[in-house]
């Protein structure tokens, strides 16, 4: 007997997004499976992070469809609040309200959106301030912490609203390079958890490690899609080749 197929975490179809006459996003087609880890890369301003956003409706894409586990992305602002609560996501910049402790930061959407108790909303904040490495820090305000630190914290935050998918755009872009590995070691551990993920990163050697596939983006469409063995052994197109050229040594 066939094993079964997994199902389709994010499906997106002919999707095409604008800002006035610049076509930002044209004729996007993905399918991320459910536990499946894709990396998004290419060079500045070919559409990775508008992409990414769109995914949960922090940009709004005007033709096409996007379909996250099962909940078609339209106009519906029922569906946009399905999709957000199932759809964790980490900034560049980290985002923590600065006068609430990182206990605070981690309890407040569980306890607004989610109705849980307070009680139960700082077991589960601790639980994942545990798995990010940092508990220690819970009583802490986040300008005390380092800025490693406190992306571990936007990431325990994103997952104490239990997602299904974590979305990562250019998580370590904003940190010291010294900074760098304790996220990125971080993401690996969630990945290897077999949590979906999608990152845009130019972080070629966690995408190598950690992508089950590599999507390059040039000029707002996907030029390549492929493993990370693959894409940076045996690149297919040529603007492929020539931006590999430049940052991976």
């Amino acid at each position: 007997m066939n094993a079964p197929q997994p199902s389709a975490a994010v499906a997106i179809a002919g999707m095409h997004k604008w800002y006035g006459d610049f076509h930002a996003l044209d004729d996007i087609n993905l399918t991320v499976k459910d536990g499946e880890r894709l990396v998004i890369c290419g060079p500045s301003g070919s559409g990775k992070s508008t992409l990414i956003r769109c995914v949960n409706r922090l940009e709004r894409h005007e033709q096409g469809s996007i379909v996250v586990n099962g909940v078609d992305l339209t106009d519906d602002l029922r569906n946009i609040d399905q999709v957000r609560s199932d759809a964790g996501m980490v900034f560049q910049h980290f985002n923590l309200f600065p006068h609430l402790t990182v206990l605070e930061n981690c309890t407040l959407a569980p306890m607004w959106v989610r109705k849980q108790s307070r009680a139960d909303a700082e077991a589960l904040a601790m639980q994942f301030l545990e798995r990010v490495r940092i508990p220690e820090q819970a009583h802490k305000f986040p300008g005390q912490l380092s800025g490693g630190q406190q992306q571990r914290v936007a990431i325990a935050r994103s997952l104490c609203m239990t997602p299904r998918i974590m979305l990562f755009d250019e998580p370590t872009s904003a940190l010291d390079p010294e900074m760098v590995k304790e996220v990125l070691d971080t993401m690996a551990s969630l990945a290897q958890d077999g949590m979906t993920m999608l990152c845009v990163t130019h972080e070629m050697g966690f995408a190598r490690r950690v992508a089950d596939r590599v999507v390059f983006m040039e000029r707002g469409r996907i030029i390549e899609t492929n493993t990370p063995d693959a894409f940076f052994d045996r690149p297919q197109h040529a603007r492929t080749r020539a931006f590999l050229s430049q940052i991976v040594h």
